[in-house]
């Protein structure tokens, strides 16, 4: 059957928006444990309006954890060009960080290793922090051993050991961002190990 070549209309559109905004909230405090009716009640719509948009649940944490990825590129890639390379890094680690301490780290990281659309984005993300990382190190703002997926995984840990802490109190995650962008510096770097294949 063709596709339909209506542009959808207004109510449909606000009601796709109101789901992944109510499944994003939903997965981040339950994680994948949520379910269909908790989220269309938090949307405020019948569990049949989700099945209208996302035929699965799956389908439906695809489009959450794949739009938080590419929001994390598009931040990346609109600090490319800035003139401080090491400035444009931390504001994108500081952004990155207050994104993902919102949702349960871990979540997202299993449903980007699971999905091949969401590992897609992923390859998208690790690329555009890439050049954040290689501009950095070429104006010497970092190490010049640091790698984007070094970054990547620093600031994974930051905001997932703050959260893990019981109690912990607000913006914990920034104390130990801080510290990594501390350990990125060039000034006094011990040489990083060398990495040996599986």
């Amino acid at each position: 059957m063709p596709a339909d070549p209506r542009p959808p209309r207004a109510d449909s559109v606000r009601n796709r928006a109101s789901l992944l905004a109510a499944a994003e909230i939903e997965f981040a405090q339950r994680g994948s444990e949520t379910s269909i009716a908790d989220i269309a009640r938090r949307a405020g719509v019948a569990k049949g309006t989700v099945f209208r948009h996302f035929a699965t649940k799956e389908d439906l944490i695809t489009a959450v954890v794949g739009a938080h990825f590419s929001r994390l590129t598009v931040a990346a890639q609109q600090r490319w060009d800035a003139q401080d390379p090491g400035t444009a890094l931390w504001e994108f680690l500081a952004e990155a960080g207050e994104s993902l301490q919102r949702q349960d780290v871990a979540f997202l990281q299993a449903t980007g290793e699971s999905d091949a659309a969401v590992a897609a984005v992923l390859v998208e993300l690790r690329a555009a922090v890439e050049v954040l990382v290689d501009r950095a190190r070429t104006h010497e703002a970092i190490r010049a051993d640091v790698t984007g997926a070094d970054v990547l995984m620093m600031l994974c840990a930051a905001v997932h050991t703050a959260g893990l802490q019981p109690d912990a109190p607000a913006g914990l995650w920034r104390r130990y961002l801080v510290i990594v962008i501390d350990g990125l510096s060039p000034a006094g770097a011990t040489p990083l190990p060398e990495l040996m294949p599986r």
